[in-house]
């Protein structure tokens, strides 16, 4: 057996190594693991793996795609074994393959089933429940959901069987060592789901007579009659009307009445959507299985989400469930100008409400909390506390009795303690954004203009509050088109004044959050209001502590500790990705109104972050490439990179935020945040190339081409010049060529040696890539001396490896190796990775022209790693298109399988029309070679 690879067939088909699970790919594929690790370590010969994927009615080619399925899941298993290294996993014999692993999940769950029904039978309930609720616990949802094929069917429906079958021994078991409480909740699940099973009826009963509940089993007896004569036209079987004579025979316990306070406000008619959220309350406060409800909910979310609306919804909804009354108070934690309840006022109002004398409720919060739980025993009562302000406010009604549920709505997340249930209420989708404006406007005036409609929603945020203050005024100035006030809203200096229809406004409903944490005496909430202004001067995707800590100009540990302040308030929305969060547009917008009239100091600090961390990162990911020289920053500490891998994800994940805040920067009318903006967008030049991103490195540069025209700074011009001429290489624009010129005529008046030969290496790659070898030849010729006479290592690799490039385009190959050959020593001698990526790149191109497939390959997959390394990835999509034309021309296509699969998705992925052609024809040529068609793209 493989020791450490468990297949899991207990819902989706996958495996699992080191506690890793590993996905088995398509559905065809996970069809071939499920039948192998039915028969795990025994071999299973090809004609049953057909039946058990097709059929009777397999294809023509199901042999040859049984051997690619075997393939693909050999590289699943064993990613890190080698091509031609055997596998330990998966083995061929004659005729079958042999699946070896460690544990199957649905074999494991048999064994355990059989073992528990034996003890069952011997009485043994005690030693059967263990083993039950393993086997119950393996099991992920539906066995083999999507995988086709016969075997997998009746995989399905034996599992299925089997399953139930656990869950009704489980219930059997619980009966017989006295615990029937604890077999209700399943068997009741059981029954819904399989009403036309009598077993799960039968127990159902016995577990209800032994809670004392006869009423109840002797419902089910009659339902299980009613469904059994209508369904099937049969009686209840004999087990069951045993079960019904007993329940006959017991006896009743008695009710008692109680006071009936009925306080929820009435439910809203406009209320729309969140029916998803509802199906969830509903599940918590009335489960369908009469289950007892979830002691606590609590409704969190930003203001003006709906919060309140929601929980009368659902209060009003579940009423019924909750006959000895229902319980309301507004506890004003957001209203501006009155203090929030106290909790010993909330206890009295509710004592007095279930009958308890105003004289008898004691003064002291802890004897009047135990006398409201006293009152709450036995009772089933619904509690919705609206607007709390934090778990202080609440705490001391808690915990209610069982059978008491407890609603709470809050702008804050409260972490009240294992009962608790926390739904976060999100915003409205773009649907139910649009029938609640349909609903206050008109349905045909927001049809009409569905485009403008969708603007108006996303310009409200989603938030209830401010679509229906829209709808509101939309309403009452039927002269307006849904674009005129769409356009108003556009304005953000307007947007927030827009936004406020009579007593309703979206400042106020921030404005309340915003008090609160001005106002406290938690030097946190102090902090988090001003990091929250200060959030407001930049405009950013979303935002981390170091960002934070930058504009704060404090360490990061306070201002984390800050952004999970607004995050607990819902002012800043935590990301998936753990330590960033996001401020939606409207709280952004009243940020901005609430940050500090002084704005550069802070803004210059971040970016300074920004341009110490990117540069480091750069320089990580490439130390041989020279960066455009700038202002020196000071920074508390730029973000720390170990390694290449960690600078490429960084700068990946940052990037959208660190264009945005050059855009910014580069923007302001002050001289000094425009410098900075300047050199952040040159600190991104050398992982925009490497990543193939011509449009922001164009759209970027130009905007600082335009600044350091403005400043004077002429050697800003000449980087703004180089950098705008390899973006629209990438492109293809001879506009490319103009910049190069303007790039060398500055490097001359500037009397810069070194820049003046980079920008001759960079005309003759310019040349030599747009078909005029010969011209490049001589501006290869000039950056060489120039280079050797000021001692520039790079430059003189480079020529040489441009001078290699001509040649080989001229067609003169001896020399094109022989100039290669000397700059990949060179790059050699110094670690430059870079630079020997691309003279490798070129050095297999050569080879292939020579015949030399072998040489090609070796340099390609070289270059190709490289290129992975520093995240090249037009470089990648060169190498994987050469490779594939090297194996083939070792006649070996099948290899080529692997490279051209990967290249064709990367060409669409970089848009570029020539290499995406490439890519496309040299999979047809593959594919033909290997009778595999193309996959269209």
């Amino acid at each position: 057996m493989a020791e450490g690879v468990t297949v899991r067939l207990l819902g989706p088909v996958t495996a699992v190594r080191g506690g890793m699970e590993i996905g088995l790919g398509s559905p065809r594929r996970q069809a071939l693991a499920a039948i192998l690790a039915a028969s795990p370590g025994q071999v299973v010969p090809i004609s049953r793996i057909i039946d058990g994927i097709w059929g009777d009615d397999p294809p023509r080619t199901a042999e040859q795609s049984v051997y690619t399925y075997v393939a693909g899941l050999r590289n699943a298993l064993e990613p890190s074994r080698g091509r031609r290294e055997p596998s330990k996993v998966l083995t061929g014999t004659a005729g079958g393959y042999r699946l070896r692993v460690s544990e199957v999940d649905a074999i494991v769950f048999t064994e355990r089933l059989d073992r528990a029904r034996r003890a069952i039978m011997r009485g043994d309930h005690a030693a059967a429940l263990p083993d039950l609720e393993e086997a119950l616990a393996l099991w992920r949802g539906e066995p083999l959901p999507g995988v086709p094929g016969p075997f997998a069917e009746g995989e399905r429906a034996r599992l299925g069987e089997a399953r139930i079958a656990a869950h009704e021994c489980r219930a059997e078991a619980l009966l017989g060592l006295d615990r029937p409480q604890d077999a209700l909740t399943p068997l009741r699940a059981l029954t819904h789901h399989h009403p036309l099973r009598e077993r799960p009826r039968e127990l159902l009963m016995q577990a209800l007579l032994g809670c004392g509940r006869r009423a109840e089993a002797l419902v089910v007896y009659e339902e299980s009659r009613r469904v059994l004569r209508e369904e099937l036209g049969v009686e209840p079987s004999e087990a069951l009307r045993r079960s019904h004579r007993t329940a006959l025979q017991s006896g009743d316990p008695g009710d008692g009445r109680f006071p009936l306070p009925r306080q929820l406000p009435r439910d809203l008619d406009g209320f729309v959507g969140r029916t998803k959220e509802i199906i969830r309350l509903k599940g918590l406060l009335a489960p369908w299985d009469d289950a007892e409800p979830n002691p606590l909910v609590v409704i969190s979310g930003p203001p003006g989400v709906g919060k309140s609306a929601l929980a009368v919804r659902i209060a009003n909804l579940v009423k019924d469930r909750y006959p000895d009354g229902q319980l309301y108070v507004n506890l004003r934690g957001a209203t501006v100008g009155l203090p929030g309840l106290a909790p010993l006022e909330v206890l009295g109002r509710f004592l007095r409400a279930f009958g308890v004398d105003g004289d008898a409720i004691p003064a002291d919060v802890d004897e009047a909390a135990a006398l409201w739980r006293s009152t709450l025993a036995g009772r089933r009562a619904l509690i919705l506390l609206d607007d709390a302000a934090g778990l202080g406010q609440i705490l001391p009604l808690l915990p209610a009795p069982r059978g008491t549920a407890i609603v709470v709505t809050s702008r804050e997340t409260l972490a009240a303690g294992d009962d608790c249930v926390q739904l976060h209420l999100p915003r409205l989708s773009l649907s139910e954004s649009v029938t609640v404006l349909a609903r206050l406007a008109g349905a045909e005036r927001m049809a009409a203009h569905p485009e403008e409609t969708a603007g108006l929603v996303r310009l409200c945020d989603g938030l209830p509050l401010a679509l229906r203050i829209a709808g509101a005024r939309l309403a009452d100035r039927p002269n307006w088109s849904v674009a005129a006030l769409t356009g108003r809203l556009r304005d953000e200096r307007r947007r927030l004044h827009e936004l406020a229809s009579g007593e309703l406004a979206v400042r106020a409903s921030l404005a309340a959050s915003w008090s609160a944490l001005t106002g406290s005496a938690g030097p946190v909430d102090r902090t988090a209001a001003r990091t929250l202004s200060l959030l407001g001067l930049l405009h950013l995707h979303d935002v981390t502590a170091e960002v934070a800590a930058a504009l704060l100009g404090a360490p990061a540990d306070e201002a984390e500790r800050a952004l999970e302040r607004l995050a607990d308030a819902h002012l800043l929305e935590p990301l998936a990705d753990p330590g960033r969060y996001q401020l939606h547009d409207l709280v952004r917008l009243f940020a901005a109104e609430m940050a500090p009239d002084d704005a550069a100091g802070p803004l210059a600090r971040a970016l300074s972050y920004f341009i110490a961390s990117a540069r480091l990162a750069v320089t990580t990911m490439d130390p041989h490439r020279v960066q455009a020289e700038g202002p020196e920053v000071t920074s508390s500490g730029p973000h720390p990179v170990r390694g290449p891998d960690e600078a490429i994800a960084w700068l990946a994940r940052e990037e959208t935020n660190l264009v945005a805040a050059a855009g910014q920067a580069m923007a302001s009318p002050d001289a000094g945040l425009a410098r900075l903006g300047v050199a952040l967008c040159y600190s991104l030049f050398w992982y925009q190339q490497y990543a193939h991103e011509p449009v922001p490195l164009i759209k970027l540069n130009r905007k600082a081409l335009e600044v350091c025209e403005r400043l004077g700074d002429r050697l800003g011009v000449y980087h703004a010049h180089g950098h705008l001429a390899c973006g629209l290489a990438f492109q293809g624009s001879a506009e490319s060529r103009t910049h190069l010129e303007a790039q060398l005529v500055l490097a001359k008046e500037l009397g810069d040696r070194f820049s003046e030969q980079r920008t001759l290496g960079n005309l003759a790659n310019f040349l030599v890539e747009r078909g005029r070898p010969e011209q490049a030849l001589g501006f290869a010729g000039r950056q060489l001396a120039l280079a050797r006479r000021i001692g520039a290592e790079v430059g003189v690799r480079y020529a040489l490896m441009m001078t290699g490039r001509a040649w080989q385009k001229l067609g003169r190959l001896a020399e094109a190796r022989e100039h290669l050959d000397k700059a990949l020593a060179a790059a050699l001698r110094i670690g430059d990775t870079g630079q020997e990526m691309s003279m490798r790149m070129i050095l297999g191109e050569v080879c292939l022209d020579e015949g030399d497939p072998a040489a090609a390959a070796d340099h390609l997959g070289r270059a190709l790693a490289v290129c992975r390394t520093h995240g090249n990835r037009f470089g990648e999509l060169q190498c994987l298109v050469h490779l594939s034309r090297a194996h083939r021309s070792l006649g070996d296509p099948g290899a080529s399988l692997p490279y051209v699969a990967e290249a064709v998705p990367l060409a669409g992925e970089l848009g570029n029309a020539e290499w995406r052609g490439e890519a496309e024809k040299e999979q047809r040529i593959v594919h033909e070679l290997v009778g595999v068609p193309a996959v269209r793209m």
